[in-house]
């Protein structure tokens, strides 16, 4: 990349936050036409690209695994925010929102992500090396966090429905946010080696790595920028959000394709940095990324949405059905054979992409 592309780059990620903003400010509360929505929508997906730049910046700064953190807990922020303000007020109609963005955010990373980082590295490598021990404690995590949260809620008798009760849903909040803490802990300071990157034989390692880290003040800078981004993304999201549901109720889909379109577009940045990573050969930094996520996406939003269950009105419902649960037991077996060896092929990278595949149809058509 020339000198002149990254300070064209530079400059745009520093205004595209901005001008998202003003967007959001001029938008906000108002009946958008057809060209406003469109026009929101770029918006949106700028401070999107932005938050993913200014994040990689911080994460350059503090290194890997933190950088991968980083970036998970972000697009977390945003997922959170997206929920909540599609909740508030939705009544009983947004009573799966929460349950169909964490059941969809969990797919797209275990299967969607991990499938297309093997896949490309592979690609280019033959084979996708990776920690085994990291990735086999982080898939533990997150198979554990889906459980307590998606599927026992279907099975228990205390609230009618696959709801939890009241007591249930806090003991299922504070258990996530433990196992997540821990999660961090294990991740970044007491077992950090089994998160990084495994040195490929034969094979140099790009430029880009042995890039001076940003200064101080350019990585406050892009704080303060990943900030105003992530706000600019909440905030029109929740603008375009009435055209999303319009879009598929006129449609005649069912109403998890919400939470699908949700979960892709807070989750595409971190599909095109997992990508990013594959191909550099640190495939441990894209399982990082996917894996990271699906815990993030779990272990902070049950709380933060059991939390906000005290003021919004209607149901919370989190219990999955037999289809999706079926395709939850079949990504964690698949995703368990593809993690012990810590080696992966083609075929593993195919797998996981159909078990994606399915899921999306499914999800239009189940």
């Amino acid at each position: 990349m020339t000198s002149s592309t990254k300070a064209l780059t530079r400059e745009w990620t520093t205004w595209g936050p901005v001008v998202a903003l003003l967007a959001l400010v001029f938008a906000w509360g108002r009946d958008l036409s057809g060209l406003a929505v469109v026009l929101v929508a770029l918006c949106l997906a700028a401070a999107v690209l932005a938050a993913v730049h200014h994040a990689e910046v911080i994460a350059h700064r503090v290194g890997e695994p933190f950088g991968s953190l980083v970036l998970a807990v972000a697009v977390t922020v945003i997922e959170v925010g997206l929920i909540v303000s599609l909740m508030a007020g939705g009544g009983e109609k947004t009573a799966t929102y929460a349950r169909d963005t964490v059941f969809a955010a969990v797919m797209i990373t275990c299967n969607g992500i991990v499938g297309l980082a093997l896949l490309v590295a592979a690609l280019r490598n033959r084979v996708a090396v990776f920690n085994a021990e990291g990735s086999g404690g982080a898939l533990a995590t997150v198979c554990t966090l889906a459980t307590m949260t998606l599927v026992l809620p279907t099975f228990t008798t205390s609230h009618p429905g696959p709801e939890f009760s009241g007591a249930q849903l806090t003991f299922a909040a504070i258990a996530s946010i433990a196992l997540y803490g821990v999660f961090v802990a294990v991740q970044t300071v007491r077992h950090r080696d089994y998160f990084l990157p495994v040195p490929v034989e034969g094979k140099e390692s790009s430029e880009e790595e042995h890039a001076d880290p940003p200064t101080k003040a350019v990585t406050l800078a892009s704080l303060g920028l990943l900030l105003v981004a992530l706000v600019a993304v909440v905030g029109n999201a929740k603008v375009i959000s009435p055209t999303i549901e319009d879009g598929v109720q006129s449609a005649g889909l069912p109403k998890a394709v919400v939470g699908v379109v949700i979960a892709l577009m807070v989750l595409l940045p971190e599909t095109l940095a997992a990508v990013r990573a594959a191909r550099r050969n640190r495939v441990q930094t894209s399982l990082n990324l996917a894996y990271g996520s699906a815990i993030a996406s779990i272990g902070l939003t049950i709380p933060a949405i059991a939390l906000a269950s005290i003021w919004l009105s209607g149901p919370l419902v989190l219990g999955l059905g037999p289809l999706h649960m079926v395709l939850l037991a079949l990504t964690g077996v698949v995703s368990a054979l593809t993690v012990v060896p810590g080696r992966a092929t083609l075929l593993q990278g195919g797998v996981h992409l159909a078990i994606f595949a399915a899921f999306v149809f499914l999800s239009f058509s189940p």
